[in-house]
């Protein structure tokens, strides 16, 4: 019986310790997303300001070319 319930206990511990581990790896996968989300934020903040330029340009080359004819 003593055995019996070493084992249980054995097993137990054993089930925490993977628990805690995938805890673990939860958290460390929730900051990396939380890190991947805040970089592509910024990348795409970048390309709309890029963007944004862009279009003006391309309108002010328009208002010249019209005026030119």
């Amino acid at each position: 019986m003593s055995d019996i319930k070493q084992q249980i206990f054995s097993e137990l511990n054993a089930v925490e310790e993977a628990a805690a581990r995938l805890r673990s790896v939860a958290v460390n996968a929730g900051k990396q997303t939380d890190l991947e989300v805040a970089i592509l934020t910024e990348q795409v903040k970048g390309l709309r300001e890029r963007n944004a330029k862009a279009t003006d340009m391309v309108d002010r080359a328009i208002s010249i070319l019209k005026k030119m004819k």
